[in-house]
Parts: C-alpha cells; structure tokens; sequence
C-alpha cells in the first residue's frame, strides 16, 4: 500500500493507532447527532464529563472535543493525554432519521492533514436511528482503531444511558411561543469549557435538550442572573450540500456562488451592538473591526475564516459579565462575495450560553439573489437574555439597518 493511501477498513476490523493526536471525521448526507464517550474497563463513563457532543464540547479535562457541523464533524483526541483509567473511546451517532433516510456515513481518521483511515457505513435497508460506528481502544498498551457500524435501538438517550451517563429528564415543551413576559428557565448540569477542569460529579446527569427557534417558537428567554459567562455564536454551514457526492472536498461551498470560483466561499458574521450608555457600534472582519471582550462593547470576533474550508466556522464572543452594560447584540452573516444560494448551505447559527441548551436557527429560507442575513438578536430585558428568531434576507447592510432603526451611515469596505 502507497504510503499517501489511507487503509480502508471494514465492519470489525481493526489497525493500529499513532499515541499521538489525532482527529475523526464524520460526514454524513444528513444532520446527525454524533457523541464520543470515554470509557472505563466495564464499559462505562466515570462521569458526564466523558460525554462529548453538541451540547457539551470538551471533556472535563479537554483531551477529547468536537467541532464542526452535524453533517461533516470532528472528534479532536489527544490520545497520549488520556486518563489512565480510561480503555476506550467510543463515536456513534443517531437521528431521528433512519440510516437508510440519512443515507451513507463515512468516517475518517486524520493526523494532521493526512488521512490514516477510511471506512463507509451503507445505509441502503437499515432502520436504525442510532449507530456505534468505532471506537479508539489501548491493546497492550498501544491504541488501535475498530469499525463497528453497530445498530442501536432508541436515540441519543437510550445510547448514552448504555454508556452509563444519567440524562435528565426532558421539560415539557412550553404550548406556544415565549412572550417578553414569560420567563423560560432552560436548567443543564453540563458545563462550558473551563481552564481548570472540574472534579467528576459523584452522579452524572447530562442534558441533550437543544433548543431550536422556528417561525412558531421565535424567541426563548433565560432567566437573569449576575453572570452569564463567556457567550459563544458559532456560525457554521454545510460543506458537502450534495448528497451524491461520495468524497469531501475542500471549499465546496464555492460551487454555489457563480460568481466564487477561485478560492473558498467567505461566509461572514458580525453584530451590532447598542450598550446601555446609548453608544452605538458594528463588529465584523469587513473592515477590520474585530471589537473587545473586555471593554466596550464586550463583543469581540475570532480569527476571520476567508476561505470557508474551517469546519468549525465563524465564532463571535459576547463577554456576559459585562450583560449589564449591554441593551441589544444584533447577529447578522453575510457573503462577502458570490451570488448566495442560502438553502444549500444548510447554514446554522448556535448560541451558547453556559449552563444552558444550545440555541440554534437555520438560515435555510433566503430566496433570490440577498446575500444578506439578519439571523437574531439578544436583547436585554431587566436583566434577562431574550433571545429572538429573525432570519430576514437584504440586499445589503444599509437595507438591514434601515428595516431595523439602527441608524449607521455606510461606505464600501474591504478586508
């Protein structure tokens, strides 16, 4: 075999692993819920923070994440960092879409940017809704690599409950779309990513609620406290829209922009911010204004993605110790250039709030050529983070600042 030729492996078969880092891919056709759980010799997690997945994307100690998109993730492994107490570490995923309706799953393992390993689950006939796909486990004191494209019974509960984590019980959905005076307190005992890990809790619960916003339930409210944490927007789209298409490739997002044909499409989110003083100000890459976590306005950009081949997407930070000082974040994505086909992006944007669900809306509605997206708003109500659903389409930044009052004077700008 080719040294550059990645082995391709079978349902229960099995090769060697590098005690180094390295990254899993999934890539399915269709929005799954992948999960990676670290494991003990009988087969059980130690705590929740052996649960990885949407709603909480780092182990306790960081040595396992995830990142990407819920049709083309990455499970990220330090695998030489692993606790000693730990034999194995299991990937699945489930839907509410049978595998035959999710279509083909493939799976990759990477180090760096070379791929080590490849394997395909055919979905044709099967109707499970939850799958073990493989798992990384030590063998003699080495870490080796096993296909298992195993069927499951039930979703993500069931799955994660036979791994031994405890999941809270689900609150009832509310009967109709939360108003400014209703208060939806959204509890999850799962917890952000902190510099120091936390002790594992005697006994685990997990909440995999996640919160989506649609035309019906437009807006959620979370109850006020002194400290909100660090909030994270994540803006992310799809990277492989056609389902016929076997083989990921790089800025594939470029084939739906006519206009986009060298180079990866440039995907952008931004904010505006108004602060409680009555100051006004705009956060984007265009332009360079990247704004500040820790002085006003309290919102800052990550590193500016300019190719949209990152599989983690675009991330803008809201500084919520500071939730006082704010009245109104104001979320907004655009293309930077090409002519826009929203609907095939499959673009999504996350809030995370710590000690919450995630909240999240899709950008799937835009129609003709409105390269322009106001996505939401978090607005301050007494205290309280009121979160609303917009995801109306302009022609560009002046058209969105005037249907919204925001009242900034606009030039052309470039990166």
């Amino acid at each position: 075999m080719s040294q550059n030729q990645p082995q391709q492996l079978v349902a229960g078969a099995n090769a060697p692993l590098t005690n180094d880092h390295i990254s899993i891919r999934i890539i399915s056709q269709n929005a799954v819920d992948c999960a990676a759980y670290r494991l003990t010799s009988d087969g059980k997690v130690r705590g929740d923070g052996d649960m990885i997945f949407y709603g909480q994307t780092r182990s306790d100690d960081g040595n396992v994440s995830f990142r990407g998109h819920d049709s083309d993730g990455f499970f990220d492994i330090n695998l030489p960092a692993q606790p000693a107490n730990i034999d194995k570490i299991a990937l699945a995923f489930s839907s509410e879409q049978t595998l035959a309706q999710i279509g083909d799953v493939d799976i990759q393992v990477l180090q760096g940017s070379q791929v080590l390993l490849t394997c395909q689950l055919n979905g044709t006939g099967r109707s499970e809704k939850a799958i073990i796909l493989a798992e990384c486990y030590r063998r003699q004191g080495s870490w080796k690599f096993r296909f298992i494209a195993q069927g499951f019974n039930g979703g993500l509960k069931p799955l994660s409950e036979h791994f031994g984590v405890e999941i809270a019980d689900e609150a009832p959905a509310p009967s109709q779309a939360p108003t400014q005076a209703q208060t939806i307190n959204t509890q999850k005992t799962n917890r952000p990513a902190q510099a120091t890990p936390p002790p594992i809790p005697t006994n685990p619960t997990v909440n995999l609620n996640k919160i989506t916003l649609t035309k019906n339930q437009s807006s959620i409210n979370l109850k006020k406290r002194d400290n909100f944490g660090k909030i994270a927007v994540n803006l992310n789209w799809n990277q492989r829209p056609n389902a016929d298409q076997k083989t990921p490739k790089k800025g594939l997002l470029g084939d739906l922009f006519k206009q986009h044909k060298s180079g990866g499409i440039d995907l952008d989110v931004g904010a505006m911010i108004h602060l409680k003083n009555g100051e006004k100000t705009l956060i984007q890459a265009l332009g360079n204004r990247f704004g500040s976590l820790q002085s006003a306005p309290y919102v800052c950009l990550r590193a500016d993605d300019r190719t949209g081949q990152v599989s983690g997407g675009e991330w803008l930070d809201i500084n919520g110790q500071q939730w006082s000082q704010i009245e109104e974040v104001f979320i907004f994505a655009f293309i930077y250039e090409g002519v826009p086909n929203w609907a095939q992006t499959d673009g999504v944007v996350t809030i995370h709030v710590p000690e919450q669900p995630p909240i999240e809306t899709r950008l799937t509605e835009g129609t003709g050529n409105l390269p322009m997206c106001a996505i939401a708003r978090l607005v301050n109500q007494q205290g309280s983070i009121n979160v609303e659903r917009i995801n109306q389409y302009f022609k560009g930044h002046q058209e969105m600042d005037k249907a919204f009052h925001w009242g900034f004077s606009w030039k052309r700008g470039r990166k």
